[in-house]
């Protein structure tokens, strides 16, 4: 699966995979605990393909700071879990994206991408490369 279909949903933990479309809205499954919930066109939903990251000189897409993060972890999970402190999430952060904009990458911001890294991993959603051609081993 790749990360095209892979949603944060504003106001519920967690990712989801979107799973079909419907008249007023959509339907996506919690990648934590596999139920379905229907969405409304009025929520607040991310695309993670489409988020990306400040750093000095540009914005880095989501995808690439998670290559970085699995570079960083030989594939493994990461070092640290989301519930660190500030400190800490900010230096492992520095070490896995060195330009990342610290006025505008907020701690809270690094908590959902070392979070949702690792519920990627869990789930074994682990290419992070470009836009692959719609082919997916896992569809």
């Amino acid at each position: 699966m790749s990360l095209d279909k892979v949603l944060s949903i504003g106001g519920k933990p967690g990712l989801y995979k979107l799973v079909t479309q419907t008249r007023t809205g959509f339907v996506a499954e919690s990648l934590l605990d596999k139920k379905r919930i229907t969405v409304g066109m009025r929520s607040n939903v991310s695309v993670l393909s489409e988020i990306a990251i400040y750093t000095l000189e540009e914005e880095l897409p989501l995808r690439e700071v998670f290559q970085r993060i699995q570079v960083k972890e030989k594939g493994g999970k990461t070092s640290i879990g989301h519930k660190e402190e500030k400190i800490k999430l900010e230096e492992y952060f520095f070490e896995v994206l060195p330009n990342y904009d610290e006025d505008r990458v907020y701690a809270s911001d690094i908590k959902k991408v070392i979070q949702w890294y690792n519920i990627l991993h869990d789930n074994g959603i682990t290419d992070f490369s470009a836009k692959d051609d719609g082919a997916s081993e896992e569809e």
